[in-house]
């Protein structure tokens, strides 16, 4: 009979003492508290992570969808930049998971392949210096490619040549202003002068052309020889007869 109280009492106890090795609940890890400005570089972490060669079944879902969106990246001139959202960001970001994994590396090389493309085209403007920051970037995205040697030295060759380059101011151009247009007849005139060869860059057929014939009418009974190319930008380029 005196057995029962005991229990009675005994318990209550363990209930308290239990309830008071109870996991309380979680806070924030010293990693979660910080404060963003502090050196903590969550793609080391990424970077870090293992796969092996036959992937788990997250990967194998995950690879698809981060390809899809590096190509989309790839397609909109995204290569490196924005830093969030780019295309290199993503082939790099497979590759880690799958180091064999085709796609990403050809698209490697496709992002090379756009940056020595863009490249040309600042160079055919005479924009040497913005061609110089592309060959940079191709160089960091794949150093060993050879066309980049090759880019190098028909930048080299342009930078010394004679060629006249000439900028130009596209609402000017779009709105077929009289500036354009005394513009025009100004660089018609040196290209007869040094027996130039022309090339217009322009952003659509039509303007190019409509520059083409007011540079014709300001020389009337010249032949002008040149070319158009459609770029973005606006510019005309002379080449010199004597320019290797």
């Amino acid at each position: 009979m005196s057995i029962q109280p005991i229990r009675l009492l005994f318990f209550p106890f363990c209930v308290l003492l239990l309830g008071s090795c109870q996991t309380p609940p979680l806070e924030p890890t010293p990693r979660e508290s910080r404060p963003a400005n502090e050196a903590l570089d969550i793609r080391v972490l990424s970077d870090a992570e293992v796969y092996s060669g036959s992937g788990s079944a997250d990967t194998s879902r995950m690879i698809p969808d981060i390809l899809y969106a590096a190509l989309q990246a790839l397609s909109e001139d995204k290569l490196l930049t924005p830093v969030d959202d780019n295309a290199h960001g993503r082939f790099k970001r497979v590759l880690a998971m799958d180091p064999k994994n085709e796609l990403a590396l050809e698209g490697l090389q496709d992002i090379v392949v756009r940056y020595l493309q863009l490249a040309g085209e600042s160079m055919n403007r005479g924009i040497f210096d913005e061609a110089e920051i592309l060959l940079g970037r191709a160089r960091f995205v794949d150093p060993s490619h050879p066309g980049i040697a090759t880019a190098a030295e028909a930048l080299r060759l342009e930078m010394n040549s004679n060629d006249l380059f000439f900028k130009l101011d596209y609402p000017s151009y779009s709105a077929r202003s009289e500036l354009a247009q005394d513009e025009l007849a100004d660089i018609a005139r040196q290209t007869r002068e040094h027996e130039a060869f022309f090339l217009i860059t322009a952003p659509n057929d039509d303007l190019a052309r409509w520059m083409v014939s007011v540079m014709r009418e300001a020389v009337s009974g010249y032949r002008l020889r040149g070319n158009i190319e459609l770029s973005s930008r606006l510019g005309i380029r002379l080449r010199m007869p004597n320019d290797e």
